[in-house]
This record gives structure tokens, sequence and C-alpha cells, in this order.
């Protein structure tokens, strides 16, 4: 039985990944294994989570997944003593979505699971009413259980005290205040947390981070109030075909993201993924069925992209035969030219005519269920995907075939479709699982 825990918030920016973080590293420190998950498409989190623990983490999302693919990925905290689910923004923020019953709010995870939820509450400008918050936070939606909270950035001891008080006189436990502590923050790019893999430190990030919680929570307490949970045994609940039997993945700084259930999924499918570095100037397998670009920073190093001569020449030989697909970053890096955030253009690979630009940077965000056109590797045509779109850049030219009708998760048509040229095929959101 592993002790079981919902992180969240009232907010996004409150400390929860820094307090999931130093939790599971804490007790891991103790001789606990702990398994991580991160409520929602957020994708950078979980590598962060696999560096505290040592087991790598998943997604579990609520719009785009089903209750048996949740409880098919959850059952990997089977030999866990200690389960944590970090949440994304607040605890019940999610969309309005359209014919489908989970709206990707983190209170889906904790109801569905049966997890209670450990509130990181941040009363800066605030006192009692940090209570009223937490208090109402518990109330809001039967069936969703408060454990108790953490408080974050307090600012002295008389403010501890009369936030203390507050949340005692409504019956709300306290684990523990955190004075502030800059030196623990994390850093953050323009789509969130600086990824994982990038930060030589992280490791000592952590550990400060577990000794700084490990001074201020009373962890023991933490573990009391947690839910005793045993993941029933599934079947396989995920529905992910894999591209190919043999696939060439790039992964490397640019091309650094695709979701861990999906390379699970497809590994479990029986197929080879074969990773290949673009910025090493690397060709794909000679011997993959398909090629796969995910997503990335490809705006970072797209210099150093235009410069490798030999591994465009080798995609596009490549795309000759065999299909080649890329998503958000590896959508960019499929089109003719890329424009960094000086203005100035880069040459991509030319598979198809997309140019895409960060001069100008626009945001978009969003769950996106697209109904394919055409297939794409491990996709047949009229397949409905869901996914997450999340990017800055804005698109100067998409001259090829839509490879989609995309919605957003109101149903409204999006004008991102995605795009097709001979094998090539790219899309700007990341794909999380097939529409049942």
């Amino acid at each position: 039985m592993a002790a079981s825990l919902v992180i969240s918030a009232p907010s996004s920016g409150v400390g929860k990944t820094t307090l999931t973080l130093a939790l599971a590293r804490a007790w891991r420190e103790r001789g606990l294994n702990v398994q991580c998950f991160k409520s929602g498409p957020d994708y950078i989190d979980p590598a962060f989570h696999a560096a505290a623990t040592g087991r790598a983490s998943v997604n579990l999302d609520s719009w785009a997944m089903d209750r048996a693919g949740i409880a098919h990925l959850v059952s990997r905290g089977a030999d866990a003593d200690v389960v944590l689910a970090e949440g994304s923004m607040g605890l019940f923020d999610g969309v309005v979505a359209a014919g489908r019953s989970g709206t990707g709010a983190t209170a889906d995870i904790a109801e569905m699971l049966g997890w209670p939820v450990l509130l990181v509450v941040d009363p800066s400008g605030q006192a009692q009413t940090a209570a009223a918050i937490a208090a109402g936070l518990r109330d809001y939606r039967k069936g969703v259980r408060l454990a108790g909270v953490v408080l974050n950035r307090i600012a002295s001891p008389r403010h501890e005290d009369l936030v203390r008080r507050g949340l005692s006189d409504a019956g709300i436990a306290v684990f523990g205040a955190l004075p502030r502590h800059a030196e623990i923050s994390l850093p953050k790019r323009h789509l969130g947390l600086v990824q994982a893999e990038e930060q030589a430190e992280i490791g000592k990030l952590i550990d400060e981070a577990a000794r700084f919680v490990t001074a201020h929570v009373d962890l023991d307490a933490v573990l009391r109030a947690a839910a005793s949970w045993s993941p029933q045994s599934v079947a396989n609940g995920l529905n992910a075909t894999p591209p190919g039997q043999r696939i060439a993945l790039a992964r490397d700084a640019a091309f650094s993201f695709v979701y861990p259930h999906m390379l699970e999924a497809w590994r479990a499918a029986g197929a080879e993924i074969l990773p290949f570095s673009p910025l090493a100037d690397d060709a794909p397998d000679a011997s993959a069925d398909v090629c796969w670009l995910p997503g990335g920073y490809p705006e970072l190093h797209a210099g150093k992209i235009a410069a490798n001569a030999r591994f465009r020449r080798a995609l596009r030989a490549f795309a000759e035969t065999r299909p080649v697909h890329g998503e958000c970053g590896g959508y960019m890096v499929l089109g003719a030219g890329l424009t960094d955030a000086d203005g100035i253009r880069h040459e991509m690979t030319g598979l198809l005519g997309l140019e895409t630009s960060f001069a100008k940077r626009r945001m978009h965000l969003g769950y996106r269920l697209a109904e394919l056109a055409v297939p794409i590797p491990g996709h047949q045509a009229g397949a409905r995907l869901r996914g997450h779109e999340f990017h800055y850049s804005t698109i100067v030219a998409q001259p090829d075939m839509p490879l989609a009708v995309v919605h957003d998760a109101t149903g409204a048509v999006i004008a991102e479709t995605g795009s097709r040229r001979g094998q090539a095929t790219g899309t700007f959101f990341h794909l999380i699982a097939e529409d049942r």
C-alpha cells in the first residue's frame, strides 16, 4: 500500500513543483520508493520528478485520457511507498469541455483516484483570508478531500501565527510553513520551467529544497494524512499505436519533448526506438521505417540546425521513401524557415513550406482534438487525436495541404490545422492519446 497525495494550490506560481520535488527527495533519502505523476499536459515537470525520485514520471490527463488509460498509468506506482501527483494551475482549473466528462483539472484526478489534496498556500499580502480561500477549496466539490496545507513564502513569525490561527479556526491542518527562500527557485523560460536535462545543478537544487522543506514541514504528519492506496490490476489501457516498427527519434536539447507514456506504449507494442541528434549533425537511422521529430526549443538552436547540412540532407533523403512526422518544434524544423527572436531567418529542412517566426511572439495554448484528413504514422485518416498545444511562434506562411480539422476543448475550430506534403506531416499539438 502506498501513501498517496495530490499536491495542488489555489493558482499557478505558488510553489507546487518545488514542494513536490522536495518531498519526493526527502522521502527518498529516508529510504522510501517515491513515484510521481503530473496532472495535466505539462511536459516539463515529469523530468524534474524523475531527477528527484530516480523513477520515470508520466502525465495523467482527465481531458485527453479515459479512465482505463489513467488506471493503467498509475499502476506503475504499485511498488512505491509514496505516490505524489503534482497538479497544474489551480485545483479546480480546467476547460469547459465539449462531449467529455473530464476537464483536465487536478480535482478530476484527486476524485477519480481517491487521493487527498495537500494544498500549497501562498498567503503573501494576506493573513486570515488565506483560511477562507483554503476552506472554499475544501468545500467546493464533493468527492475532493483536503488533507491539509503547507504555507509558502511566509513573511515573519507574526504573519505565520495569524495565518495558522485562521486555518485552525476553519478546521484545516497546517503541516508546515516555509519562509521566503529564493535560492531554491527553479529557473523559468517562456514555456515554463527550464527543462531538467538543461540544468547541471538540478540535483543540488533539489537537495537544497529537500533540506529546506524537511526543516519546516512535518513529513510524518503529511504521510499520516495521505490515503493508503493500492492500484487495481488493469490491462494496458493506453490506445497508442506506434508509428512504425523501427522509429528514428530526434533526441537532444532541441528535440527533448515527447510524452513519456507515448514512448512506453510504443515499446510495449513491440516498436524499437532509435534516437539520433540533429544538433550533432546525425542522420536518422537508415534501418528505420519512420522518423519522428518531437517538440523542444529549436528556436534556441536554429543557427546550428541550419548549419548542419548532413542532418538536413539525410532527413530529406529519408522522406523520399518513408514517412517523417514533426510535433510543434519538430514541425517547425520540417518547414522552410524559422525566424528567431532577433529577427534572423534560418533555413530549415524544407520538407514542408511552413514559415514560423519568434520575432513577434504570440502564445498558442490549449487542448486540441484533431480529426485527420489523411494518415500520419500510426494513425489512419479519420482518426481523432487528443493533444495539447503550447508555443509562442507565429505562422508566417503555411502553403501546404491541411493535415486535419482541429478543434479546441470547447469544440471551436482553430486555424492551426497542421500540414502535409509528400511523406512529411506535422502538427503544432503534442499527441497524448487517440480518442475512443
